[in-house]
């Protein structure tokens, strides 16, 4: 999933109900529901597609050949299914490919450890293993950020006094602070930051969503938004401070004029977990080697420094850079439609991942559950009407790029269509871990998700709360937000978080491991369900007319 930006999700309908017909369609497979459970619980491919996905190809960074390996498997795969035009689809990412093959950090005084690290995917390597004092650069903290008040009392209790906050530094600041330690720079091993500290989690988020705030997020009558909290309004920062990028840029292009050896950034997660980003410039030349360690090695060093004994590191870090990665690809295969042909309801999820970890919640789970969605209804002989088309993007980390492409390239907006345009029926998405899919959200008008919750409504026996529609053109979070942003009915299935948010999400702990089993074969047969009843419908989705349609949103 997709780090920098998250979407609201407007709840607008609505809840399940008994399973009833939307007027008259072409006579559908009365046991159709039936077989799709049974062919998933006898036959299901969904962990050996994982484990290739994981195991063998993982991690799938945009731009690297294991991504585009993993494409080229799961193209083969779909066709020894019975899939039809399967190919990659290229589209610009116009950076090269980049590969960790090796790295490495220890402390070798005044203790000899080695440290747990993950690189910045695109960082520069060392050339060689570099040993070089440590330093500690404490990036001045700007002024205060405003308290919120205290909650009423009567209620549950908090964690203790909250951490006062600051905001970011004045250019002046900065500036300062920087030319005072230019000398202590030179030649070292930088921790950029003071040690994040991490309070023990007394009170963990429960893996399982609760059923009533799932029952008010689908509930029609409830007001928008219902049943998702938010965040409330954040304070401004006062005028002339710094934004935390311009900050780490800053910093970024000091430390190369200053001719530091490396940049060491604490992950600030419990329990050894590491997110480790990207160099977000792709040029080896405007940062110095960078690694993000985990909080309780970057600690222990911040520690001993901050007594006044000297610290020395040793970094290697080897990558090998792949310039054809700037062409990047889309996995597309498909089952032929039949009487509708032309009309396409498409589903997928992205394939691409970070480095740190094989990827398996974010999003190969995901990956596989699509396709196996889509095998399922080839597997017991279903001949759908519209053309079903399996898409695996790549660049998602990166922002939604793959999508964004495929989408402007395909189907233009609902401002300028293409052709293609009025023939996309919606897509489906999945895309937050190895929870068993709880409901759906729809971008388009009530009717369109009282469509989806008539293919959902049998399956409340596997968690199935409801369906809401939305109004979002909103980009962010996931790659049905691609098509939304373009006026299409992309449809986005909501989860139980299970560890996703807690544990695996971006981390170096996202292995096959993390997936539970029955978690996502429930919703490899919900989905099933669904695009069965979206590829056999006589009419398709219902959309927003061009009066009704919100306005549109900037992508990028």
């Amino acid at each position: 999933m997709f780090k920098r930006i998250s979407v609201a999700v407007l709840a607008l309908s609505s809840v399940l109900v008994p399973f009833v017909p939307l007027g008259a369609q072409q006579q559908l497979d009365p046991t159709i529901n039936d077989k799709i459970r049974q062919e998933e619980e006898q036959h299901s491919q969904i962990m050996r597609t994982l484990h290739f996905l994981t195991d063998v190809y993982g991690p799938r960074v945009t731009g690297s050949p294991s991504l585009k390996a993993a494409g080229e498997w799961s193209i083969k795969t779909m066709s020894s299914w019975g899939f039809t035009n399967g190919h990659l689809e290229p589209w610009n990412f116009g950076h090269p490919g980049w590969v960790t093959d090796h790295f490495e950090v220890h402390v070798v005084s005044p203790v000899k450890s080695s440290l747990v690290v993950e690189p910045l995917a695109w960082t520069v390597g060392t050339k060689g293993t570099v040993t070089a004092k440590a330093f500690n650069l404490i990036v001045p903290q700007g002024p205060l950020v405003p308290m919120s008040p205290p909650p009423a009392e009567g209620g549950r209790g908090g964690r203790g006094p909250a951490t006062p906050q600051h905001f970011q530094p004045t250019q002046a600041q900065l500036t300062s602070y920087l030319e005072s330690i230019k000398s202590n720079v030179k030649g070292a091993i930088v921790l950029v930051g003071q040690t994040v500290f991490v309070p023990v989690n007394l009170d963990p988020t429960p893996g399982r969503r609760n059923e009533e705030d799932l029952k008010r997020q689908y509930d029609p009558d409830a007001p928008e938004g219902a049943g998702r909290g938010g965040r409330g309004d954040q304070p401004t920062p006062p005028e002339g401070t710094l934004t935390a990028r311009q900050v780490t840029q800053q910093i970024d292009e000091f430390l190369v004029a200053s001719g530091a050896a490396g940049r060491v950034n604490d992950a600030g997660r419990p329990h050894g977990q590491i997110v480790a980003f990207d160099n977000a410039t792709y040029d080896i030349t405007k940062a110095v080697p960078t690694v993000v360690m985990r909080n309780e090695d970057y600690g222990r060093i911040a520690r001993i420094l901050a007594d006044g004994t000297p610290v020395e590191l040793e970094m290697n870090i080897v990558n090998t850079w792949y310039p054809e990665g700037t062409t990047a690809y889309n996995t597309i295969a498909e089952i032929p439609g039949s009487d509708k042909k032309d009309e396409v309801v498409m589903l997928g999820g992205h394939l691409d991942s970070w480095h740190s970890a094989t990827g398996a919640t974010d999003n190969a789970i995901g990956c596989a559950t699509m396709m196996e969605a889509a095998r399922i209804l080839k597997a017991i002989g279903v001949q759908p009407r519209r053309t079903i088309r399996v898409a695996l993007w790549s660049g998602e980390e990166e922002g939604l790029l793959g999508s964004l492409a495929y989408v402007k390239e395909h189907f233009g907006s609902a401002e300028t269509p293409t052709p293609e345009f009025a023939k996309l029926d919606a897509y489906l998405n999945i895309d937050s871990g190895t929870g068993r899919a709880r409901g759906a959200g729809i971008f388009g008008p009530p009717e369109a998700a009282a469509v989806v919750r008539h293919a959902l409504a049998p399956f409340q026996d596997l968690g199935v709360v409801g369906a809401s529609a939305t109004r979002s053109r909103n980009v962010g979070g996931t790659d049905s937000t691609s098509f939304n942003n373009a006026g299409l009915p992309g449809i986005g299935f909501s989860q139980d978080p299970i560890e996703y948010n807690s544990h695996t999400h971006h981390t170096n702990l996202d292995h096959y491991e993390r997936v539970i089993e029955a978690d996502v074969k429930a919703s490899a047969i919900s989905i099933a369900a669904t695009l069965y009843q979206l590829a056999m419908r006589d009419e398709m989705v219902p959309r927003f007319t061009k009066e009704t349609m919100p306005p549109p949103v900037a992508a990028r």
